[in-house]
C-alpha cells in the first residue's frame, strides 16, 4: 500500500510502498476515503524537515543541550551515533481522516466492517492508504456528513477545544486571531454558541471568507486593536481565541491591549509567548493553552489502551469533540467543505506539499486528498525491497520489531559484526518499517510476525518489540526451530518464563540481551577476579521514567526490576561466577507518588558459591552524576568501574587504570558472542544463567511485598 512519509533527516518526502499495519485488540483498520493536509502544523514540520542540521539545532535548542549531555556522559562518537541514526526516523504525515472500516479488534464494541468512520491523531490518521486506529481516536460518522467534510475531524476537534476553553457564553464579543483553518472553523463555532465575532488576519482572502462564513466583523490584523475597541463599544472584548501560526509577539501584545476587564485569552495557535505582564496584570487577564484535540491527549491509557474518561467527571473528551463536531456538521452549523480550495487524487498528494513549500504559485486553505479503489490487506502485508541472494551458511536475522532502541543501539551495532544477513524486518507500522528496512539492507518488510517464523531463509530471529511481546517471540522462535536473540527482558510473568522453560530443548540458541557483561572493563574486572568468591557493590543512577511510560506498565514493560534491573543482576552473576541462590530487597517508601517505589531499591544478592551481591537501584538522584558504578574486592583485590569508561584495579599495593574515550557497554562484543554461539553450538550465556536471572527479578518483586528474603531455587 501507499503512505506519504518524509525523512527529518534529509527532508525528503513521497508516496512509499509500505506493509499494511496489522489490526491491535484495540482499535480498527481502516480504508482511507479522504485525508485533510494542515496547511499549519503539517508545513511547520515539512519546513524542519527541510532545514539543515544546524538549522534544525536552532529551531530545537533544547534538544541540543541534551545531545551536549549525553556526549559528556556516553562519549561524542555513541551520542552522534545515536544523534544521526535518530535524524533518519521517517515521519508519517497526517492526522485527520475519514474512511471504511476493513477489521475491528476484538475488544472495539460498537462499530463493524464497512461503517464508515472518522479518525484523529498523529501517528494513527495518516495521509495512508490503510491506518490503524484506536478505539477512542475514531467515531462513526452520522449518514447526514459525508467523507470529505468528516476529514476535518481533528482540526475540528482543535478548533473546538479552543472554544470550550474560552467557556464563551450567548451575546459575548470575541476576537479570533487569525483566520486560517483552525480560524475560520472557530469563527463558525462560535457564531453556533451564539457570540458576536470579530476576525482578523494579513491575508485580505481570509479576511473576506470569515465575513461569508458568518463572522460579525473582520479586518487586517494591523488594524484589530483599533476595530475591536470599536466593536466592543469601547469596553475591550471579552475573550480573545489566537489561531495564528508566528514566531512573533504580537497577537499576545494585541490580545491584551484589546481585551476587557478580567477578559480571557486562550492561546490555540503557535505564537511567541512573552506576556506584557503590565497589561495582563492591570487588567487581570486570565491566559490559558488550549491542549490540541482536548483531554485524552497524549495519554497512553485513554490513547493506546482505549480507557475512556467517566462520562460524568470529563464530558468532552478528545473522541467527543469529534462527535460534537461532525454533529455541528450535520446540522449544517458548521460547513468545512467552504474551507477547500484544492483537492488532488492520493496518488498526486506531492502536488499538496508543492503548495505548502511555495513551489505553486497559488493561495491555498484547505487541502484535501481523495483515495478512490479498494485494497487488499492480505497482498499488502509485506514489501520486497531488493532481490539479495540469500547463504544458508550465514546467520540470516529476522527481525522483530524497530523502535528506537532498535534503530539507535541494536542494528549499528549489529552491522560492525560480519556474518550476519539482515533478510526480513517486522515492524508494528509500514513508516517504522520503510525506513529501517531502506536505511540497513533487508530484503523484505512486513508487519506479520508469521513472515519472519515461517520465512525458510531465515534461521534466526532477533526480537526487539516492547517487553509483553516476547515471551510469545521467543516461542515463536523454538517452535520454529531458529536461533533467537531477545533484548532483555526475556519475559514480564513469571508463567511465561515457566513456559519458555519447558519449551527450551537445548536444539537452539536462545540468548538474551545482557551486554554489560561483554563489556571490555566488565571482561577485565572477571579475568583479574578470577573464579573465588567475590562481593560486589552494584549503584545504579536510573533517573525518573514517569509512570505513564510503557515500561511502568506491568502488562506491557513489566517495570523496571523486571525489565531493566535483570541487567544488573546477570553481570554480578557473570562476575561471580554464579547463579543466585536468595534475595532480599527493600524500597524507599515516599510520599511522592509520581514514580513506583520500586524505582528506588535495594537488593541484596546471595550466590551459590558463596559471593554477595549489592544492587542499588535508584530513580530519584541527579542526572548530572554518572549512571552505573560497580565496585569488586576479591581475595587481594579491590576494583572500581566508573560507568563503562574508567576502571581502577587496587592490587598488591599497587593501582592500574584503564580509561576509554567512549562508552563500551558491550553490544558489539554480544554480537559476536551470539554470532559465534551460533556457529559452534555452545551458548555465550547458559539458558540456566538467563533462567535464574529472570526468576530473579520476580522474586525481587515478591521480596518488597513480603519483607523476606526469597529463596530462587525452590
Amino acid at each position: 500500500m501507499k503512505q506519504l512519509i518524509q525523512s527529518y533527516k534529509t527532508g525528503e518526502l513521497g508516496l512509499f510502498d509500505v506493509p499494511a499495519p496489522v489490526c491491535d485488540e484495540n482499535g480498527v483498520l481502516v480504508k482511507t476515503t479522504a485525508s485533510l493536509v494542515s496547511a499549519g502544523t503539517e508545513k511547520m514540520i515539512v519546513d524542519i524537515a527541510k532545514k539543515s542540521l544546524l538549522g534544525k539545532a536552532k529551531a530545537r535548542p533544547d534538544l541540543v543541550k541534551q545531545v551536549i549531555d549525553k556526549m559528556k556522559k556516553e562519549g561524542i562518537q555513541n551520542t552522534l551515533e545515536k544523534v544521526f541514526n535518530k535524524l533518519d526516523t521517517p515521519i508519517p504525515l497526517g492526522y485527520s481522516c475519514a474512511g471504511r472500516v476493513l477489521e475491528v479488534g476484538r475488544k472495539v464494541e460498537g462499530v463493524s466492517v464497512g461503517d464508515r468512520v472518522a479518525c484523529g491523531g498523529a501517528g494513527y490518521a495518516n495521509h495512508s492508504e490503510v491506518n490503524y486506529v484506536p478505539k477512542n481516536l475514531f467515531i462513526k460518522i452520522p449518514d447526514g456528513v459525508d467523507d470529505v467534510d468528516a476529514s476535518f475531524v481533528t482540526v475540528g476537534a482543535i478548533a473546538l477545544q479552543g472554544v470550550r476553553q474560552t467557556a464563551p457564553t450567548l451575546g459575548e464579543s470575541i476576537a479570533v486571531m487569525g483566520l486560517g483553518l483552525l480560524g475560520q472553523l472557530t469563527v463558525q463555532l462560535l457564531k453556533a454558541n451564539g457570540c458576536r465575532v470579530i476576525g482578523s488576519d494579513i491575508d485580505p482572502d481570509k479576511i473576506e471568507l470569515a465575513k461569508k462564513l458568518g463572522a460579525d466583523e473582520a479586518c487586517h490584523a494591523g488594524d484589530l486593536v483599533k476595530r475591536a475597541m470599536e466593536f466592543s463599544n469601547g469596553q475591550g472584548v471579552d475573550a480573545v481565541i489566537i489561531t495564528a501560526s508566528t514566531s512573533s509577539n504580537q497577537p499576545i501584545v494585541d490580545a491584551g491591549d484589546i481585551s476587557r476587564m478580567r477578559g480571557r485569552v486562550v492561546i490555540v495557535g503557535m505564537v511567541g509567548m512573552d506576556i506584557p505582564r503590565n497589561e495582563y496584570y492591570k487588567k487581570e487577564l486570565t491566559l490559558k493553552l488550549s491542549m490540541a484535540y482536548g483531554p485524552g491527549r497524549y495519554d497512553p491509557e485513554y490513547e493506546e489502551k482505549g480507557i475512556d474518561y467517566p462520562f460524568d467527571l470529563v464530558r468532552w473528551t478528545e473522541q467527543r469533540n469529534f462527535e460534537a463536531f461532525l454533529d455541528l456538521i450535520a446540522q449544517g452549523r458548521v460547513t468545512p467543505k467552504e474551507l477547500i480550495t484544492h483537492t488532488f487524487d492520493f496518488d498526486e498528494a506531492m502536488k499538496a506539499y508543492d503548495l505548502l513549500e511555495g513551489k505553486t504559485d497559488e493561495k491555498y486553505l484547505g487541502i484535501v486528498l481523495e483515495y478512490p479503489g479498494e485494497i487488499d490487506l492480505e497482498k499488502n502485508k509485506t514489501v520486497q525491497i531488493n532481490q539479495k541472494a540469500i547463504k544458508s551458511d550465514q546467520v540470516n536475522v529476522g527481525l522483530i520489531g524497530a523502535g528506537n532502541f532498535t534503530k539507535s543501539v541494536i542494528l549499528p551495532n549489529l552491522k560492525k559484526v560480519d556474518g550476519y544477513n539482515l533478510v526480513g524486518l517486522c515492524t508494528a507500522t509500514g513508516v517504522s518499517a520503510h525506513g529501517t528496512g531502506e536505511k540497513h539492507g533487508f530484503k523484505y518488510i512486513t508487519t506479520d510476525t508469521d513472515e519472519i517464523f515461517e520465512n525458510s531463509e531465515i534461521n534466526t530471529v532477533f526480537i526487539t518489540t516492547r517487553h509483553d511481546k516476547h515471551a510469545q517471540n521467543v516461542l515463536k522462535s523454538i517452535e520454529s526451530g531458529k536461533h533467537c536473540f531477545v533484548e532483555k527482558p526475556l519475559c514480564i510473568k513469571e508463567e511465561e518464563l515457566e513456559e519458555i522453560k519447558s519449551a527450551y530443548d537445548g536444539s537452539t540458541i536462545v540468548q538474551v540481551g545482557f551486554n554489560r557483561r561483554f563489556s571490555p572493563l566488565i571482561q577485565k574486572m572477571k579475568s583479574v577476579a578470577g573464579d573465588g568468591p567475590v562481593s560486589i557493590t552494584y549503584r545504579i543512577n536510573a533517573g525518573i521514567i514517569p509512570k505513564n511510560v510503557w515500561i511502568q506498565d506491568p502488562e506491557i514493560g513489566g517495570g523496571r526490576i523486571v525489565g531493566e534491573v535483570c541487567h544488573f543482576i546477570d553481570t554480578c552473576s557473570y562476575l561471580t561466577g554464579s547463579e543466585v541462590a536468595s534475595v532480599y530487597a527493600s524500597s524507599v517508601h515516599k510520599s511522592d507518588k509520581s514514580i513506583p517505589d520500586e524505582d528506588n531499591v535495594n537488593i541484596v544478592l546471595t550466590y551459590k558459591n558463596g559471593s554477595t551481591a549489592a544492587i542499588n537501584y535508584f530513580a530519584y538522584g541527579d542526572g548530572s552524576m554518572p549512571k552505573e558504578y560497580v565496585e569488586l574486592f576479591a581475595n587481594g583485590t579491590a576494583m572500581q568501574m566508573n560507568d563503562f569508561r574508567e576502571l581502577t584495579i587496587y592490587n598488591n599495593g599497587k593501582r592500574e587504570k584503564i580509561k576509554s574515550s567512549n562508552q563500551d557497554k558491550g553490544f558489539v562484543n554480544e554480537f559476536k558472542a551470539f554470532k559465534d554461539s551460533i556457529q559452534n553450538g555452545k551458548a555465550a550465556i547458559s539458558f540456566g544463567s538467563i533462567y535464574n536471572t529472570t526468576k530473579t527479578t520476580f522474586k525481587i518483586l515478591e521480596s518488597l511485598k513480603s519483607s523476606k528474603a526469597i529463596d530462587i531455587t525452590q
